[in-house]
């Protein structure tokens, strides 16, 4: 049993499990009422006086809670990251795994700190992460003091954390990832970080209390390969005292007050290949700096008071694979200084001042993968000029100005997977050019010109996973009728159309629909829950609800 219980000594630690925007306490479809404070039933509901029967997984885990010390089980990683009701009672249990415990994960939980009081004991533990806990203080952090094994240590949002509790953490001389997200008292506590040579990543994300005199003491941070500062009071000035950390690949400053000043140090490290200026104070002033940053990868800029001029100093940074220029005072002509760009696989020009005479000079863009065009002036006549443009991906045409023709010069694109035409003026005739599209995984047309005639060029894109016809207030059930040929659909909108809970059996054959929603049309939640119940078990997300 303890060797099921075991992961291999070199298995990286998975500190996030994904992202998670909401604590899974509080998601409606969670299902972990079994880790709920007892682990076996009352034998009697006080309601109703009546018998209940616990679920064979609550009676396992009762089983095993009550006969685990018989087994030889050596656990090594523990995560109960998000689940409910975990207080200092569990910490017992978890403790007592002494040596073994490698990683633990009780992100969200209601742990104290006098539950950290023995952590001491599991001296080999190398990951811990206590997210959102916001019960642990600086006396906490004086428990976790003597873990010199440590790799990974987490504390994203937690306001009780003070710079002087930093101390704690000097001698965590093994550190190599610290993540203080969103702690809003640690302004002055990262001189203890001096001595943490060999820490590779540190998040300060959405740390307000941060200014320049915080970043003196990164400076001896030489191995620091990733930085997050965004949200900070971080100038020009706290910058420059980063220009002898020249194994930093990532740099994230969106947010703070930086100018184009701080070009002058970052362009001292070399081997900078993520940099993130979004809603920053650039202007034209100073970003000629830019062009000595050969190694870029990716550059967002998006938010900035930038304009043509800057773009000039952008066409050297040939491995350029994204960039991001959403909202900036970007027109056609300055388009031409992206032409030698071949690597970029991502371009992001929404709302920038950009018309179809731009995009002649993307054409040769041949390895893009995604283009957001978004709130342009971008017509018809121009997306002809997309047409070298054979390995593209993910289209976003998210503007009023493009019709049937629009989407019949688009039709050499054959490697989409994505495509955006919400509010373009799409009517059952220009649907004829979707069959073209063989590879769409995803397709929006949300502009109100389609009928149920329009829907026959879609039900073939077998492809598809994601649909939204959502504002063709035409459809009716007859279009759910050819949508159920479409079986691998895991989201569905229909949002304002003429369908019906009639109409409803069509989707039965969907198996794999996750998402569906309904919203302003002639179908009640009942009919949608009972469609659930006993047709569609997949569902978890629909409207109305």
């Amino acid at each position: 049993m303890g060797g099921a219980c075991s992961r291999k000594q070199g298995q990286q630690v998975n500190e996030e499990g994904g992202y998670r925007g909401v604590s899974r306490r509080y998601s409606r479809n969670g299902s972990s009422k079994w880790l709920g404070a007892s682990f076996y039933r009352a034998a009697v509901d006080g309601k109703e006086g009546k018998a209940t029967c616990p679920s064979l997984l609550e009676l396992c885990i009762y089983e095993i809670c009550e006969k685990i010390d018989q087994y030889d089980c050596a656990l090594q990683d523990i995560d109960l990251g998000e689940y409910p009701e975990v207080d200092d009672s569990w910490m017992e249990v978890i403790l007592s795994q002494g040596s073994s415990l490698l990683s633990a994960d009780l992100s969200g939980s209601d742990i104290t700190d006098r539950a950290l009081f023995h952590i001491k004991d599991c001296e080999n533990i190398q990951a811990l992460n206590f997210n959102f806990c916001d019960q642990i203080s600086d006396s906490g952090l004086d428990s976790i003091s003597g873990l010199s094994n440590l790799t990974t240590l987490s504390f994203k949002r937690n306001n009780n954390i003070t710079a002087e509790g930093m101390s704690a953490l000097s001698g965590l001389v093994n550190l190599l990832k610290l993540d203080l997200e969103r702690c809003p008292g640690i302004h002055g506590g990262l001189v203890h970080l001096r001595g943490l040579s060999k820490l590779e990543a540190l998040n300060l994300n959405c740390c307000n209390c941060i200014t320049d005199a915080d970043m003196e003491p990164l400076s001896e941070l030489t191995n620091l390969k990733e930085l997050q500062v965004s949200s900070s009071k971080v100038t020009d000035c706290g910058v420059a005292f980063l220009k002898g950390l020249h194994k930093l690949a990532l740099l994230n400053m969106e947010r703070c007050p930086v100018t184009a000043a701080c070009l002058d140090s970052l362009s001292a490290i070399m081997g900078l290949l993520y940099l993130n200026l979004s809603r920053c104070k650039l202007t034209g002033n100073g970003c000629d700096k830019f062009s000595r940053l050969k190694a870029l990868k990716v550059l967002n800029l998006g938010f900035n008071d930038v304009s043509d001029a800057v773009l000039v100093h952008l066409n050297g940074l040939i491995n350029l694979e994204s960039l991001n220029l959403d909202s900036c005072r970007i027109r056609d002509d300055g388009l031409v200084n992206l032409a030698g760009l071949h690597r970029l696989k991502c371009l992001e020009l929404s709302d920038t001042e950009i018309g179809s005479n731009g995009l002649r000079h993307l054409s040769g863009l041949v390895n893009l993968k995604s283009l957001n065009l978004s709130f342009t002036v971008i017509t018809d006549g121009g997306l002809g000029n997309l047409s070298g443009l054979s390995t593209l991906r993910s289209l976003n045409l998210d503007v009023r100005q493009i019709t049937d023709t629009g989407l019949a010069a688009l039709t050499s694109l054959t490697g989409l997977t994505h495509l955006d035409l919400f509010c373009a003026k799409i009517t059952d005739a220009g649907t004829n050019y979707l069959r073209k599209f063989t590879n769409l995984q995803s397709l929006e047309i949300c502009g109100g010109g389609l009928t149920d005639a329009g829907v026959t060029n879609i039900k073939d894109l077998q492809s598809l996973v994601l649909l939204n016809l959502s504002q063709n207030n035409h459809l009716t059930d007859a279009s759910l009728e050819l949508i159920a040929g479409l079986t691998q659909l895991v989201s569905l909108n229909l949002s304002n159309s003429q369908v019906t809970s009639k109409g409803l059996q069509h989707l039965k054959p969907l198996k794999k629909l996750k998402s569906l929603s309904l919203e302003s049309t002639k179908v009640s939640a009942n009919d949608i829950k009972r469609l659930h119940e006993y047709d569609l078990p997949n569902l978890v997300s629909f409207r109305p609800e």
